[in-house]
């Protein structure tokens, strides 16, 4: 996509600094609300240092005041139509559910057969041979990744530390890799990056996870899924959750949480569990939701299963991440919180992170063309200490402090931490 004013009047300009200009157009036109011409004519100068002076000025208010180091990123602007995501198909249909020929587990191959019975079954040697001998999905095809379901035998990729942020306060997380693939479509989720498996993958040998983690726990450690997938989208099939809930009975030393933004909690409200599982959601004001959490539980629904788990027993975790900039954050994140403690008391929260939008480079790009009329890209992203997408730093020191002066007001005593943030941001926030 190119503004094609850009070529005729700066005619001597590379291609990478015509790139730059059409791309800072582009945005300020989108997040203004005003066609390009409008900006186009608004210059000043032919000066190429001067022009792009002047576009990041308007393009990036808050840092050209406050953070003199600022580093935009600006990438070629390639838009596809044929990218964009329907956010109309909200029903969860697989048309396509592949099995592993060493798979077993037969009761889970059958609850999926049970609930898909249009669904077309196949046998297939291995995901990892499927993948290779398919060509691979693209934006295009993570659209399509719902219609289709691989059931697979787990052999090496159990569990893993959480993926901290080199040079970030670490949390000391652990992940149990329980599956892969989602069926919300969150506008900033990491997992469009990783575009290269067609589908929605589930193991069938939970028991071999089990056996692995006899020889993987450690003392006091917290795990849980959740990172890589949502962990209760589907729990009424897949039936994970009993089978965790009881196996952790016996290692009450470990901490398992199950994190989601769904309403799927009818197995953690039936299960007897040994009072070391966590049930935890993700916040964000209804705006939030309405806009960028397509498919998943409103939050008057996330906050009514949270209190039904508490009243079970559950420990509870939130998750304010990621919090997301906008007019009028403070006032939507307050109401948030607000309605929070109306539902659950503090005793009974296990903890609460909190962690700003932010991401890697390369999925800019993505969210622009599955997502074209997203309002999440339009506020000030810059390279951030670890090459990530950011908030500038002021403004997310900012943004923690409302939002810890937000929680003292209902206890001082809350276990709160931040999620992939620099060492310096937790010393700013003492």
């Amino acid at each position: 996509m190119q503004f094609r004013k850009v070529d005729s009047r700066f005619p001597d300009f590379g291609v990478n600094k015509k790139q730059e200009i059409n791309r800072l157009i582009y945005e300020i036109s989108k997040k203004e609300k005003i066609l390009p011409e409008k900006i186009f004519n608004s210059l000043g100068s032919d000066n190429f240092e001067a022009v792009k002076k002047e576009l990041l000025k308007r393009r990036f208010p808050y840092a050209s005041l406050n953070d003199k180091a600022a580093r935009p990123y600006l990438p070629k602007l390639d838009l596809d139509p044929k990218n964009s995501f329907n956010k109309n198909k909200s029903k969860f249909t697989p048309r396509k559910i592949f099995i592993e020929k060493s798979a077993g587990t037969a009761h889970l191959k059958n609850n999926f057969k049970a609930f898909f019975p249009e669904a077309e079954f196949a046998e297939i040697e291995s995901l990892k041979k499927f993948i290779r001998d398919n060509k691979k999905p693209g934006i295009a095809g993570y659209n399509k990744r719902r219609d289709t379901i691989f059931l697979t035998n787990e052999k090496y990729d159990f569990f893993k530390k959480c993926p901290c942020t080199k040079g970030a306060a670490g949390c000391g997380y652990h992940i149990f890799n329980l599956g892969f693939g989602c069926i919300f479509d969150c506008t900033y989720c990491y997992l469009q990056e990783y575009n290269n498996v067609p589908g929605l993958i589930f193991p069938l040998n939970i028991g071999r996870f089990f056996d692995e983690f006899k020889r993987y726990k450690k003392p006091g450690m917290r795990i849980g899924t959740g990172e890589f997938s949502d962990s209760l989208m589907l729990d009424h099939i897949t039936e994970y959750s009993p089978a965790i809930i009881e196996f952790f009975r016996g290692h009450k030393d470990a901490t398992f949480e199950f994190k989601t933004k769904s309403s799927n909690i009818d197995n953690l409200l039936r299960a007897k569990h040994g009072g070391n599982i966590v049930a935890s959601w993700s916040l964000n004001p209804q705006e939030i939701i309405n806009k960028n959490e397509f498919f998943t539980a409103d939050l008057s629904e996330r906050l009514a299963s949270a209190e039904k788990c508490a009243k079970r027993g559950y420990k509870i975790g939130f998750h304010f991440d990621p919090v997301i900039y906008f007019k009028g954050w403070e006032r939507e994140y307050n109401m948030v919180i607000d309605l929070l403690f109306s539902k659950i008391k503090p005793g009974e929260i296990a903890w609460i992170s909190m962690g700003t939008f932010r991401f890697k480079p390369e999925l800019k790009s993505i969210i622009e063309n599955r997502f074209p009329e997203n309002e999440i890209l339009d506020q000030e992203l810059l390279l951030g200490y670890d090459n990530k997408l950011r908030y500038p730093y002021g403004l997310r020191l900012e943004i923690y402090k409302f939002l810890l002066g937000e929680f003292k007001k209902h206890s001082k005593k809350l276990p709160i931490y931040l999620c992939m943030e620099e060492i310096s941001m937790r010393q700013d926030l003492r």
